[in-house]
């Protein structure tokens, strides 16, 4: 399997052994494959995005966008909220170009922007991000949910869909580059939304995949449906065990070195 990455310069090849498997790494997306080549790396591609985006609640008008990419998880937020505008960012200008050539110019605002860098100003009732916070260490991503927080406008949602290391060694089923990818487990996500000053829940887990929500407190009822209170779960999936907190001490043990392309 290929991953294509963005990166300046030119094209760099590198390879590297994957169990007993020796995988090729090319640093250039190209985005007229991207979406097929996600859909053959993460096989459960098209329900992460259903889950995520259905995580976004109803009736939003402000959207942030973390790793626009192609705009895939921006075309449906906008289809499910058509009041919506969407601000969005990516790391890669040739990523957004792509996107902007999908999404509608008077719905979308797309600038080239990392993670690291300070997000675009809210309030925004809805953060969203879809297979990209995961490329930032454990520090990195604490940090970049405080940073959302302060973005939220009250009773506004976080939704991340990523990669996570499971509980189940078995379960690390998407491949990742060791040297790109650093996902957590759930159980330290969770504390971390709680850092932030976020009530954080798991909504949806299947294997190595999960959609974790970090919802800003207003003076009304929460938005979260009480249904959605615990995981759902498919005939793969696993429930999680133990408190959170105890969870969290095992931090990245028992992480595998696999091969991963972001969003």
């Amino acid at each position: 399997m290929r991953l294509w990455r963005s990166g300046a310069g030119g094209t760099k090849t590198s390879s590297w052994m994957v169990g007993s498997v020796a995988a090729v790494a090319q640093f250039h997306w190209d985005p007229s494959s991207y979406l097929a080549l996600m859909r053959a790396e993460v096989p459960e591609y098209e329900r992460l995005q259903d889950e995520t985006v259905a995580a976004g609640g109803s009736d939003v008008r402000r959207v942030l966008e973390l790793g626009t990419g192609t705009g895939e998880t921006a075309r449906r937020v906008l289809n499910r909220h058509p009041a919506a505008v969407l601000v969005g960012i990516d790391a890669s200008s040739e990523m957004l170009e792509h996107a902007r050539a999908t999404l509608p110019d008077d719905r979308a605002e797309l600038r080239v922007a990392r993670l690291q860098d300070p997000l675009p100003h809210g309030p925004f009732e809805l953060v969203i991000s879809v297979l990209t916070v995961h490329h930032l260490d454990g520090s990195g991503k604490a940090e970049l949910f405080k940073r959302v927080a302060r973005q939220l406008a009250p009773g506004g949602r976080f939704v991340l869909g990523d990669v996570v290391v499971p509980e189940d060694p078995s379960d690390a089923l998407t491949p990742i580059d060791r040297d790109y990818d650093t996902p957590s487990s759930i159980a330290e996500q969770l504390v971390w939304l709680t850092a932030a000053g976020l009530h954080g829940q798991l909504l949806w887990t299947h294997r190595d995949l999960a959609v974790l929500v970090g919802e800003r407190s207003s003076d009304r009822r929460s938005a979260i449906d009480p249904a959605q209170s615990r995981a759902r779960s498919d005939a793969h999936e696993r429930p999680a065990r133990g408190s959170s907190e105890e969870r969290a001490a095992g931090g990245d043990e028992g992480r595998r070195d696999r091969r991963f392309a972001s969003r």
